[in-house]
């Protein structure tokens, strides 16, 4: 799952909070944390913040779950400096956004993963995420680096687009891990033939999120079937009806967690929609 980045009001990372959380989740069964991602705030952070996180994440994990890092920069060779930051601060595995800002054709977006590839020897997944990059990378570009770089070993989808996640699995399924980034889309997701999801309602419904899983894998296709209602209704309420890092952030306060707030210029929720966020996870029982 990717993690949120607790700030005070100062904007200075609260690290103690972030251990807190880091056992929080890894003590209801989340088997890897992403942070540094998008849900991290990873745009406002700096190259030594990053660092830092990956550091503590690792050291207060300390084996009980595997931590992964998001290491997408605006180029080819900022993403390989992060990425080599990544390893050496003991993360697993990278986790990296298509190429944005500019729109890269097909055979830039393959060239770019293959050259922080055959950089890092670190696992990498590609992180296809329309809303922040403009576009969608096609199936058969993430086909063409699969093929080509056996350093790629999954996809996190949050296209939210069934038909891609169902091309991509059909093209190469067999030889990379396809994952939802999407909560709507865990259990079709795993339908089809993925292996997961990496999404960011399990910051605050990981036990849920686990169980959702652990249901599908022992075939009990009607619970599995409840747990998704359960995270598309939390996936409304934060992700497409809130903005979702300060909702999260605000069930997590509420929880008494610590939190924080967003980094600025993001801000925190009203105090009207932060009650009815709060009446919405009372609802499912958060």
């Amino acid at each position: 799952m990717p993690t949120i980045t607790p700030f005070d009001e100062s904007g200075e990372i609260v690290f103690d909070a972030l251990g807190r959380l880091i056992e929080f989740w890894a003590g209801c069964g989340v088997s890897g944390l992403v942070v540094n991602a998008s849900t991290g705030e990873a745009p406002y952070l700096t190259r030594d913040e990053k660092r830092r996180i990956i550091e503590y994440a690792v050291e207060r994990a300390d084996g009980k779950c595997s931590i992964f890092a998001g290491t997408a920069d605006l180029s080819t060779r900022g993403t390989i400096e992060l990425t080599r930051d990544a390893l050496d601060a003991g993360a697993e595995a990278a986790l990296i956004t298509t190429p944005f800002f500019y729109r890269p054709s097909r055979e830039e977006t393959a060239g770019y993963f293959a050259d922080v590839i055959g950089a890092v020897d670190l696992p990498i997944i590609l992180y296809n995420v329309p809303k922040f990059t403009g576009y969608s990378v096609e199936p058969r570009t993430v086909a063409a680096i699969a093929e080509e770089c056996s350093g790629l070993v999954a996809i996190k989808d949050s296209s939210g687009n069934p038909g891609t996640m169902a091309e991509v699995i059909r093209l190469c399924g067999d030889r990379i891990s396809c994952l939802s980034g999407s909560a709507d889309m865990m259990l079709p997701t795993l339908s089809l033939g993925g292996k997961g999801a990496i999404i960011a309602v399990a910051n605050v419904v990981p036990r849920q999120s686990v169980a959702l899983y652990e249901a599908w894998r022992r075939g009990d296709a009607a619970a599995a079937g409840e747990g998704q209602l359960t995270l598309s209704y939390v996936n409304k309420v934060l992700v497409l009806d809130n903005p979702q890092i300060a909702a999260i952030k605000t069930v997590l306060n509420d929880a008494g967690y610590g939190a924080g707030i967003p980094r600025r210029p993001l801000l925190p929720l009203s105090p009207t929609a932060a009650k009815s966020v709060a009446d919405a996870m009372r609802h499912v029982g958060v």
